[in-house]
């Protein structure tokens, strides 16, 4: 029996506090007391809605970076649908998405009948937009779009279907992923003319349907803003590859705050979801010592809602040997080379 809920994190970790048990934040005290559950063992086959935003134009789940590049499909697509980036950039096609003909039970019914034992749903992806109740990040499906708890519906339908839910998080990376929408045209009519995370401030929402909300929480702030005066589109295209598009697992050093909000909005999606999975789209875990510490805090919280009977899952990629014990690896559109001791799970696209 625990005698508390929780214990306060230590002088480094901060404000962070971690649900009491015996993980602590570290991949040794991870890996030593982790067991995979026997649901997940059998289970088999899930069933995953990669849905927001994103998915409005249609263009693919890296849209929200891609219309920001000159030069690629999708921003052609953008200006020819939506206009210039500078004017009407991402936080616009969020407001866009209203899921109004959303169906959750018939398509739950459906992810049932085709012998899905557990379902995911998309909780945010590198775009920085949650799509449930979030309490710290006010760019959220109840403020702005659709006006619904998103993961909070799929999460009741999802349990009173009897599957497992799981949610994916796929926000640790906005920080470098989005400071696109910092960026600017090289070339044409409106080369040097900065994009709308470039000029928005809070101030300037008054009266719009965005009043109240600041962009720059949703953009992420300057956190490594391309320079000025590149006036070749494969220049300035590679200067992104190099830079801001760079699989960054390590919290932002000239942000540390947007790693500390990071922590209490996946805190809040856990304690206030009960996932039975916790995935991330990240190499190992997110952010240094945050992904560890949010780990923790989710297997203790567990064991502390089950009475003892841990029935949690944490997805997590390219995952080293030593640290494999410490969650369930997921292989990305892949397979394992071999019959491996420890459970493991692949995702696929049914598109291309």
């Amino acid at each position: 029996m625990w005698l508390s809920r929780l214990r306060v994190a230590t002088a480094a970790q901060k404000s962070r506090r971690i649900a009491h048990g015996p993980f602590l934040p570290t991949w040794e005290s991870l890996a030593q007391n982790y067991r995979v559950p026997e649901w997940f063992r059998d289970a088999k086959f899930g069933i995953w809605a990669h849905w927001s935003a994103q998915c409005v134009p249609e263009q693919g789940d890296w849209y929200a970076r891609r219309m920001y590049l000159q030069g690629d499909s999708a921003y052609d697509y953008h200006i020819k649908t939506y206009g210039h980036p500078s004017k009407f950039g991402f936080m616009e096609i969020d407001n866009l998405w209203k899921a109004e003909r959303w169906e959750p039970e018939k398509l739950m019914a459906l992810y049932k009948r085709a012998g899905a034992k557990y379902f995911f749903a998309l909780a945010n992806h590198h775009d920085n937009f949650d799509t449930y109740d979030s309490k710290y990040h006010p760019w959220n499906s109840v403020n702005v779009g659709p006006k619904r708890d998103i993961v909070g519906t799929w999460a009741k339908v999802a349990r009173a279907n009897g599957l497992r839910f799981g949610v994916s998080n796929h926000s640790a990376h906005s920080w470098h992923w989005f400071q696109v929408a910092y960026g600017y045209d090289a070339e044409g009519p409106n080369a040097g003319v900065r994009y709308d995370a470039a000029r928005l401030t809070k101030a300037d929402g008054k009266g719009k349907w965005w009043e109240g909300l600041d962009p720059q929480e949703l953009y992420t702030g300057r956190n490594m803003v391309a320079p000025d005066g590149f006036t070749s589109i494969k220049l300035l295209n590679d200067w992104h590859n190099k830079n801001d598009l760079v699989w960054n697992e390590n919290p932002p050093p000239m942000n540390p705050a947007f790693a500390e909000k990071w922590f209490l909005r996946c805190q809040d999606l856990v304690d206030k979801y009960h996932p039975d999975v916790l995935y991330f789209d990240n190499t190992e875990l997110p952010l240094g010592q945050v992904g560890l510490d949010i780990v923790a805090h989710y297997y203790n919280a567990n064991l502390l809602r089950t009475k003892g009977s841990l029935d949690a899952v944490v997805n997590a990629k390219y995952v080293k040997p030593e640290h494999t014990t410490a969650l369930v690896e997921d292989i990305e559109r892949g397979v394992a080379t071999g019959i491996r001791p420890h459970p493991w799970q692949t995702d696929t696209c049914i598109g291309s």
